[in-house]
């Protein structure tokens, strides 16, 4: 039996299992880096000391002409009776951003490996022929646009061997819980994004249990998704960010009046007593009818700052932290560690949440939370025209002051804040000055000059008490 990928994680997993629960004895394993490759020798001995008698050779299967006289060296004494295709490359990004070398790197190891396997091998009597694919291919998920293609290939092709009456199996595997070569870069947020999603991690004992189950059921399928799916969690998106979030395959399993989901396994699901919209209940109130009427009854300040929470608390549930208040409102997204994937998620967060349809470039064309914010209240027309400039200063200040309350006093921020009042209130002065003298002197005949100087005078020998104290008194 030929085995693609064979020194990666997948490939060692699934060679130790042909050995010990299918009785394989003669292994052909191929990899690109072949004996060189780390644990390579570890996987040799153990797999003799099983009592297979294993070779591994150095080859690309996606290289036609070094596959060729891979396959035609087997001897006629032990001859090829399968072919499993574990080989894979994973380059995650947003359509924009990939390029033909990113798209042909995935399609190579993926797709062009695949479709030799099947050329070379078509006058071979195979038992078996079993295609290692992914679950992208079939729910398109956002960022993964070669990889869900290369996928979709292979399926296809094993749907072509069914049509020509020849052995063939595709498997369109879900997350598996042991980091492979194809998944190792993922960070924690990653994974957290794929567990929201409904995709749950699956342990190597239910992955190779559901190989064995394909296998039984390979001769009435092509095509069968080995997946573990938590049904609970897709119940939580689809109450939160609405049914567009939900994969369009998965839908049916989360009805809206759905009352009893949780885990469910391979082709089973079990069921519990509490629904995903009980589940969801908590983490999210907002809806886009109360959020425009709630925000109908605010002034325009108030409005900024529910919307800037809002984008906030969405920021901080894509990037797992703790809170809205982790989240800087005037930080760039890209700073902040924001990539496509991720600009996706959240647009399809503020797209439920407000009920509007931004593109999924929205975080680029407006880089900060803040702006996005702002973005939202002028496609809101909650943009602020015409409101009262002293209402607004007014506001303004009662915000400030109360948030400086709650400041410690040894917080470098008040410096900050010290600063922008100093500036706003020589401000005040020179336009109170301006309107009392069009000719440049106030009524007292001072020069409006002199007023800033003595102004940025009393403040330099103010304290932060008196300088929140005379905000107080003017409110």
């Amino acid at each position: 039996m030929v085995v693609t990928g064979a020194t990666g994680t997948l490939g060692r997993l699934f060679a130790r299992h042909l050995v010990q629960r299918h009785g394989v004895r003669h292994l052909l394993l191929l990899s690109r880096s072949g004996a060189t490759a780390p644990g390579a020798d570890e996987l040799m001995a153990e797999l003799r000391e099983q009592g297979a008698e294993p070779e591994l050779v150095a080859c690309d299967a996606a290289d036609r002409d070094a596959l060729r006289p891979v396959l035609a060296g087997i001897p006629g004494t032990r001859p090829l009776t399968g072919v499993v295709h574990a080989a894979g490359v994973l380059d995650d990004g947003a359509i924009e951003a990939l390029d033909p070398a990113r798209v042909d790197s995935v399609l190579r190891s993926k797709a062009d490996a695949a479709l030799h396997l099947h050329e070379l091998t078509a006058d071979r009597q195979l038992a078996a022929f079993v295609l290692f694919s992914g679950a992208a291919g079939l729910l398109g998920r956002p960022g993964q646009g070669s990889y869900a293609a290369a996928n979709t290939v292979v399926d296809a092709l094993a749907h072509r061997r069914r049509a020509q009456g020849l052995p063939a199996l595709s498997l369109a595997w879900g997350l598996w819980g042991e980091a492979t070569g194809m998944t190792g870069h993922l960070a924690e947020r990653d994974l957290r994004r794929m567990r929201r999603s409904g995709i749950a991690p699956m342990p190597n004992e239910q992955g190779l249990a559901l190989f064995d189950r394909a296998l039984a059921l390979a001769s009435d399928h092509a095509l069968l998704v080995p997946m573990r799916l938590d049904l609970a969690a897709l119940g939580r998106e689809r109450a939160v960010n609405g049914p567009d979030a939900v994969p369009v395959l998965l839908r049916t399993l989360v009805p809206a009046a759905d009352t009893a989901q949780q885990t469910s396994t391979g082709a089973g699901a079990a069921r519990s007593g509490t629904s995903a919209a009980e589940d969801a209940r908590g983490s999210s109130d907002v809806t886009p009818g109360a959020l425009v009427e709630r925000l109908a009854h605010l002034d325009e300040p108030a409005r900024g700052r529910e919307l800037l929470k809002l984008v906030r608390t969405q920021v901080a549930k894509v990037l797992g932290c703790s809170g809205p208040d982790a989240v800087e409102p005037g930080r760039p997204f890209r700073e902040s560690g924001f990539d496509s994937l991720m600009s996706v998620e959240l647009r399809n967060q503020l797209n439920a949440a407000t009920g509007l349809r931004f593109p999924a470039t929205v975080v680029f064309d407006h880089p900060t939370p803040r702006a996005v914010a702002e973005h939202i209240g002028a496609e809101l027309g909650l943009d602020g025209a015409g409101e009262d400039a002293g209402d607004v200063a007014l506001s303004s200040l009662e915000a400030l002051l109360a948030a400086v309350s709650g400041m410690e006093a040894d917080d470098s921020r008040r410096d900050v804040v010290r600063r922008q009042l100093e500036a706003a209130l020589v401000a005040v002065g020179a336009a109170g000055a301006a309107s009392d003298a069009p000719t440049g002197r106030s009524r007292s005949g001072e020069d409006p000059t002199g007023t800033r100087a003595a102004v940025e005078e009393r403040l330099d020998s103010a304290s932060d008490d008196d300088l929140f104290a005379f905000i107080e008194e003017q409110l």
